[in-house]
């Protein structure tokens, strides 16, 4: 094994490299986060539905008619 100083243009090459990874690294973790937010959009549409579903039921089971004595007593 030989200790050798990298050259000025091996350090670049080695940075460059770097940085490339990281850009990689980073348009990945874009897209996980977009396609997040899509499910989290998508989820937070349907709650919102079914909440007025659920409104629209409770106010039309408000309107019950009154207990009244079944016709056999």
């Amino acid at each position: 094994m030989s200790d050798t100083i990298p050259t000025d243009s091996d350090r670049i090459l080695k940075l460059e490299e770097i940085v490339a990874h990281q850009a990689k690294t980073i348009d990945e973790l874009s897209e996980q986060i977009a396609e997040q937010w899509r499910v989290v959009e998508q989820a937070r549409a349907k709650l919102d539905r079914l909440t007025e579903r659920f409104l629209s039921l409770e106010e039309s089971s408000l309107d019950a008619p009154a207990i009244t004595r079944p016709p056999h007593y």
